[in-house]
Formats: C-alpha cells, sequence, structure tokens
C-alpha cells in the first residue's frame, strides 16, 4: 500500500491575497484598470484565454515602461515579501503532526499549482515546504527582463500536474520532458483518493472535480470581507465540486484549520487500517 497524502494547494486568494495584482501594484500600477481595461477585453472581446491574456499585458507594460521593467529579479523580490493569510505558516508543520500522531510511517506531501507567476512564488517564505511549484514562467532577456510566456498553467492545464503528482513525475528533471506524464507507471506515487486540493477560484475547478470524481477532498476557500466573491464561492458547493467551504483563515482555532486536520486524520487513519489486513 501507498502510505503517502498529497496536498495541493492554489496560491493567490488561497495562502495569500492576489500576488500578481499585488505586484504590479507595487510598481505604481493601477490594478483594477489593469484587469477591467487591459486584460479582461481580450479575453471577452478577443477571444483570448485568461491567463495569457495577463501575461501579454504584463510584457507590454514592461516593455512600454520608462521607469519599470519587470524583471527576474524584481519578480522574485518581491516573492520574499508575500504575506499570508493567518496560519499559513505554521499550517504544514501541524499537518504533518497531526498525520503522524494517527499513523507514524505516513508522508505528506504538499504541492502548488498556480496560475500566477512561478518566479514569485518560488521565493516565498514557505516555499520550503513544496516538493514542487507549478505556475507561470516568462522567458526573460540578457537584461533579465521578461520578454515572453514560458510556461502558461490555466485551467485544465492544472490537471496535467494532478497526473505528475500520481506518477511521481515532478522535480527540475522533469521539466526537460514534458511528454513524460503520459507514460504508463506499475505503481502510482500517489492516488487521486490520497490527495486534498485546496483552492478557490474558477481555475481550480478541473482540479476540484478531477479529485472529488476520483474519492480526493477537495476544500474551497473565501474571503469572509469580500461579498462579491460569496456567490462563486457558495456556485462550487451547489455545483457539488468540493467536500467543503470555508474562510481563508488557517488559525488553529478555525474551521478550515479543523477541516484540513479531519480529512487529513481521516486518510491516515485509513491507510493505518489498510496497511495492517495489506501485511497480514
Amino acid at each position: 500500500m501507498i502510505n503517502r497524502i498529497g496536498l495541493i494547494f492554489d496560491f493567490d486568494e488561497t495562502l495569500a491575497a492576489d500576488s500578481t495584482s499585488c505586484f504590479l501594484e507595487s510598481l505604481g500600477l493601477d490594478v483594477q484598470k489593469f484587469w477591467e481595461n487591459e486584460v479582461n477585453p481580450l479575453y471577452q472581446k478577443q477571444g483570448w484565454d485568461p491567463i495569457p491574456a495577463y501575461l501579454y499585458k504584463m510584457i507590454e507594460f514592461s516593455q512600454s515602461s520608462i521607469k519599470t521593467r519587470i524583471t527576474q529579479k524584481n519578480l522574485a523580490e518581491f516573492g520574499k515579501k508575500i504575506k499570508f493569510f493567518n496560519g499559513v505558516q505554521n499550517i504544514f508543520r501541524q499537518i504533518e503532526q497531526r498525520a503522524k500522531e494517527v499513523n507514524p510511517t505516513i508522508q505528506v506531501d504538499f504541492f502548488l499549482i498556480s496560475s500566477g507567476i512561478r518566479e514569485i512564488l518560488m521565493n516565498t517564505k514557505i516555499t520550503k515546504y513544496f516538493k514542487d511549484i507549478w505556475a507561470c514562467d516568462f522567458e526573460y532577456n540578457s537584461k533579465g527582463e521578461i520578454v515572453f510566456p514560458k510556461n502558461i498553467v490555466s485551467f485544465t492545464d492544472k490537471t496535467r500536474y494532478l497526473f505528475q503528482i500520481s506518477k511521481g513525475i515532478f522535480g527540475p528533471e522533469s521539466r526537460l520532458n514534458p511528454f513524460e506524464v503520459n507514460k504508463k507507471v506499475s505503481q502510482l506515487y500517489i492516488p487521486f483518493n490520497q490527495m486534498i486540493v485546496v483552492g478557490d477560484g474558477y481555475t481550480d475547478i478541473p482540479l476540484f472535480s478531477l479529485i472529488t470524481k476520483n474519492g480526493g477532498k477537495a476544500i474551497a476557500v473565501y474571503n469572509p470581507e469580500d461579498k462579491r466573491k460569496w456567490p462563486k464561492a457558495w456556485g462550487f458547493v451547489e455545483d457539488k465540486r468540493v467536500s467543503n467551504l470555508v474562510p481563508a483563515d488557517y488559525g488553529i482555532k478555525h474551521a478550515l484549520n479543523h477541516t484540513l486536520m479531519m480529512v487529513v486524520q481521516n486518510i491516515a487513519e485509513k491507510l493505518l487500517v489498510d496497511n495492517t489486513v495489506y501485511q497480514r
């Protein structure tokens, strides 16, 4: 039996505020106008996918800006300044501890799948907890400036990485062979029914659907202070895409923390029983 749990997080509005918007705001950009006047018309009127649309507009802004270019360096530096939702920086150790209390031999692997900017996410204070991070990448010129999208992680693109996790295909070398995800494996690294997905938005719906259909757990989070997004969050429940819907507060006394602990404990207990039976 595979004595391993996979916990997959989205980033923006799941673990922290929208990192791309916060970064652009730090450059002095009017973020609301950027999304509403620049990005949204590309997919609402011209048929763009929303993710390459925002990447393209970032490149356009960078190349037209007299004062500020968007570079690999300032993306990375901003990542170090990211502020997380309450309890985020402690949740990883807490989950590992709870799993070990139930099943001492179990392993919990954390992964991040995001439509945000990987250079930002690779430099946050919680990066060390993740086995791998998949997000949008830029190609940079000799000055380190963004010039073209290198990798795009949009809606169903996210499900690809669930398959990679299930087959144990992650880490730097996996990026040199993108076709490896299609290979058959004799044994899964983590089955879908031992995975938990935590996300907040429309780009997470394919993840929610794939996980729930295959016996895993999908948890949707929302910002309780942003009532504009409540209908979207409730829609996940109405459409039966998620197991739970809770505020994005990971504090030890809050519902999300309790939900994660209960789900991890439940899977760990089942694996303990299954392994005991298997060994007999």
